[in-house]
């Protein structure tokens, strides 16, 4: 029953996630969330740690999409920098936004990987839909309250998730 919220891989943030690997899995594409993935959810702009990550995505032929529940606004602004295809108010993990995701991309759910920091949203979300998903671990402590109340089940989740796959970094499930 868990096992649809588990990821294909976790790593420590989004840095780590090995690009060759994902070469190797054809994946072409990334679906990335941005509040606690890419950055804090009280830093308004990309930073270099990110536009440089985004650079080196294009580079290797990765194509990218920002998929967020944030608003218009928070989306665009943080977009400003990186001028992605970006989708705001998206309703994770409802399949409508990461469809449009997928079809602004050209790619089909194996072919794309979906990067967050929530289970219940980003995780749940593209594995209804046959992606590869990957769990950072949330960059900052300070959350909304809704988030932090979510943040207990995914703790029930992650256990369950170590002791059927094993731990982070160990490989993972696809």
């Amino acid at each position: 029953m868990t096992e649809k919220f588990f990821p294909c891989l976790i790593v420590d943030k989004f840095q780590d996630i090995n690009l060759d690997m994902l070469q190797k899995k054809r994946i072409k594409g990334l679906i990335l969330d941005i509040d606690n993935t890419l950055v804090p959810s009280f830093v308004k702009e990309a930073d270099n740690n990110v536009l440089e990550w985004i650079e080196r995505l294009k580079n290797r032929g990765f194509k990218v999409c920002i998929v967020s529940n944030a608003t218009k606004k928070r989306v665009d602004r943080f977009n400003e920098k990186l001028c992605l295809e970006a989708i705001y108010r998206a309703s994770k993990p409802g399949r409508r936004s990461f469809k449009k995701a997928l079809k602004v991309l050209g790619l089909k759910p194996a072919e794309t990987a979906v990067v967050g920091d929530q289970i219940f949203t980003d995780v749940y979300g593209g594995n209804r839909l046959g992606m590869y998903t990957i769990l950072v671990k949330p960059i900052n402590r300070k959350e909304t309250l809704f988030v932090m109340l979510k943040r207990y089940p995914e703790r029930y989740i992650l256990n369950r998730y170590y002791k059927t796959v094993g731990q982070a970094g160990s490989g993972s499930k696809k």
